[in-house]
């Protein structure tokens, strides 16, 4: 018993160097004083380089997120794709997050004020709602938050929606038109478009001119096609003037638009181009006198006028009356001339004196003036 207790005090060193892979501790000097006590020393630090996904990404970096949902049929919510396809019938709900929420829609059912729109402003969201969809309601839907102060508001650019919704109906492959015959106007200065939009994504549109009857090229670069808008002329000039009309294929079906005319405008845009003219600058008293304010512009601008007149302050009665009319100067040129005629009867005293007319359209404003005397 005493040889194998023996052994075994001798094997126990080296069966703990095979467990634990350490030599038993050997016999070391004695330490001096404070050599125990832990030495201070500076360690070197490699800086972190961050890795590849923690760099400055596009996907790393903040984006703007849209505030509009779409409300589903069977009560979910879902974030509206840039563009939609739907049935026409169903009913469409958005909201928009925020708690003052301005929208825009397709112009014409604020043109007709359709009672199929509902637009409401709840606590923290906006919403709109638009029953018995049909092919015309195709078109972009935005919404916005307003921050306001007082009664100005202005849109907040970070915090908008928008969706851009195809309305599709059986037989409709275009977005209907209130006419059978529009007039698209050509100015050498802006791009111009045949507003023949699709209500199907998918849909083939191509252009044609009908005399003489020919495809017009879609080529990208005097004239393009976008699903939104309809064909873009991007440099008109005259020789884009004429009848032309679009031509929808989709699903094995084709569809003919409204015709359009084009016609080439020769006047530059800008402010009015006005003069004035009074039927005479010497008038006797209880004759009658008339002054005429006329603007020759662009076919689609509108132009409003007033008026300053001798006897304005004395309320003297007078009659305006306005006017407007196209003209064609040949080669295609179209003209429209807006007119405001000023008349006073039984001239007096207290209506001599200056007549100014003050045109205004959306480019700016032009002010003319003419003297009428007593004689």
């Amino acid at each position: 018993m005493k040889v194998w207790l023996l052994l075994g005090l001798l094997l126990v060193p080296e069966a703990l160097e095979n467990v634990t892979g350490q030599q038993p501790p050997k016999n070391k000097r004695p330490k001096e004083p404070g050599e125990n006590k832990i030495k201070p020393f500076n360690k070197k630090v490699k800086p972190r380089v961050p890795k590849i996904k923690d760099r400055d990404s596009p996907d790393s970096l903040p984006k703007t997120s849209s505030i509009m949902t779409q409300v589903m049929d069977n009560g979910r919510f879902q974030k509206p794709a840039s563009t939609l396809s739907l049935m026409a019938g169903q009913t469409l709900e958005l909201r928009c997050k925020g708690n003052k929420i301005g929208w825009s829609y397709p112009a014409y059912l604020d043109t007709y004020k359709d009672s199929r729109l509902s637009v409401k402003q709840h606590e923290r969201y906006g919403q709109l709602i638009l029953v018995n969809t049909t092919a015309a309601d195709t078109g972009e839907f935005s919404c916005w938050l307003q921050l306001c102060n007082g009664y100005i508001c202005r849109k907040d650019e970070a915090k908008t929606g928008t969706t851009y919704i195809f309305f599709t109906e059986k037989g409709e492959l275009f977005v209907p038109s209130s006419s059978y015959f529009d007039v698209v106007y050509l100015n050498p200065d802006r791009q111009a478009v045949v507003p023949c939009r699709v209500t199907v994504l998918s849909a083939k549109v191509t252009l044609h001119r009908e005399f003489p009857a020919k495809e017009i090229p879609a080529n990208g670069k005097d004239i393009v096609y976008d699903v939104k808008r309809g064909f873009v002329y991007l440099h008109p000039h005259s020789e884009h003037q004429g009848v032309v009309y679009c031509k929808a294929e989709a699903g094995g079906k084709s569809q003919i638009s409204v015709k359009y005319q084009l016609l080439y405008v020769e006047v530059p845009s800008g402010p009015p181009s006005t003069t004035i003219l009074a039927s005479s600058n010497k008038v006797k008293g209880g004759d009658d006198i008339s002054v005429l304010c006329t603007v020759l512009g662009e076919p689609d601008v509108e132009v409003e006028f007033r008026w300053i007149y001798p006897g304005q302050k004395g309320e003297r009665p007078v009659t305006i009356q306005d006017t407007w009319r196209l003209i064609h100067r040949g080669l295609g040129h179209t003209t429209r001339i807006s007119q405001s005629v000023i008349t006073v009867e039984d001239f007096e005293t207290i209506d001599a004196g200056y007549y100014i007319c003050t045109a205004h359209n959306l480019r700016g404003q032009t002010t003319v003036a003419t003297t009428v005397e007593f004689s």
